[in-house]
């Protein structure tokens, strides 16, 4: 049995990742507020939890886990894919609710996720693996991008934690950057004013110049590689490595 827990399944990665690894024949678990209409079938479970607050994921999250444990699955894998980008703005414009927001979702939940993680499945006999979704933007600020850079930047440290404390040789975890793909999200960033994003002009350039690839084709790709193959503890992917 491979078990894969996948967050932000609602839509956009998260979304797809689920989709490829059920075709697959994984049991996937998917966390969040809402569940895609393409979810579905005997090896998919939802886990209704909602990461703004943080504090409450263990209530809808822990009983899936449990049970998914109790199971004894070969592999288990924690794919923190939940993500927004607002709030969208530059300093002087942002709203104080939308940043507590973007911290909560972006940095306080994937750590709940690891923690009931490594917490559930504690035995060395599985191969555990956690792969932290990422952005480009941890290395380089944009202007107007600021708390998103900010909270990636926080997910990647979180990586580098776990491979502190985690060490025994059938546990990984790893960060990947995955590069730019069709989202709501790019389609947020498309649509802010000017003023308050100025970097709105480069999402929209994605856009018009073809460059946004299919989530489909970039979790195929994500599973092909981080999933089911071998990977450096510790690293953080790109997604020239795909």
């Amino acid at each position: 049995m491979q078990l894969a827990i996948v967050t932000g399944v609602s839509r956009g990665l998260g979304e797809a990742l689920a989709v490829d690894l059920l075709a697959r024949g994984f049991i996937v678990i998917g966390a969040g507020r809402a569940v895609s209409g393409k979810l579905n079938g005997a090896n998919y479970l939802h886990a209704t939890c909602d990461f703004a607050r943080p504090a409450q994921i263990a209530a809808g999250v822990a009983p899936a886990l449990r049970a998914a444990a109790g199971r004894k699955p070969s592999v288990a894998t924690l794919i923190n894919s939940a993500a927004v980008a607002s709030p969208a703005g530059v300093f002087g414009r942002l709203d104080a609710a939308e940043i507590e927001a973007a911290f909560a979702i972006n940095v306080a939940a994937p750590t709940v996720m690891t923690d009931l993680f490594c917490r559930t499945f504690p035995d060395e006999g599985t191969a555990r693996r956690i792969i932290n979704i990422s952005s480009g933007a941890a290395q380089t600020a944009l202007a107007g991008s600021a708390v998103y850079s900010m909270s990636k930047t926080a997910l990647e440290m979180l990586t580098k934690a776990v491979c502190v404390e985690q060490t025994a040789p059938t546990f990984q975890c790893i960060t990947l950057r995955p590069g730019i793909f069709e989202t709501g999200m790019q389609a947020y960033m498309r649509t802010r004013d000017p003023v308050e994003f100025p970097s709105v002009a480069m999402f929209r350039g994605f856009k018009t110049n073809g460059l946004l690839k299919d989530p489909a084709d970039v979790a195929a790709r994500i599973v092909d590689k981080l999933v089911l193959g071998p990977v450096d503890n510790g690293r953080t992917y790109l997604h020239t490595d795909l």
